[in-house]
């Protein structure tokens, strides 16, 4: 199954805005940062904020992928942020061992705006 497009990417000026509201399974994660890798190259974007307020749980494998996207994304020359993590998944994912390191985080999505560039 294949699970492309399944989160939308919307682009705010130099910035990738995404908001989950679904669980990222496996392959909906795996797809979700091939769709994002495919459209930094395709703008350019100074810019990635992941919002995932939406999502109740994310296990090991999911927070491993997201940590990464960002790192290719980094590589690509666009920062990212992950703002909205619930209190709940930043508990168990510390039980886990997984910390996320080298990950930008944010609380909500106005400070992850704020954390940024622009090149405007």
């Amino acid at each position: 199954m294949k699970a492309k497009g399944t989160i939308p990417i919307l682009r705010v000026g130099d910035i990738l805005l995404v908001t989950v509201q679904t669980d990222l399974h496996d392959a909906v994660a795996e797809a979700f940062q091939e769709d994002l890798l495919a459209e930094i190259e395709r703008t350019g974007a100074a810019g990635l904020l992941i919002d995932l307020t939406g999502l109740d749980i994310v296990d090991s494998y999911v927070a491993r992928v997201l940590a990464d996207t960002a790192k290719m994304a980094r590589l690509m020359g666009t920062e990212t942020v992950i703002v909205g993590i619930r209190p709940e998944v930043a508990a168990t994912l510390v039980r886990m061992g997984y910390t996320m390191s080298g990950v930008r985080t944010a609380l909500n999505v106005d400070e992850g705006l704020a954390m940024l560039p622009s090149r405007r």
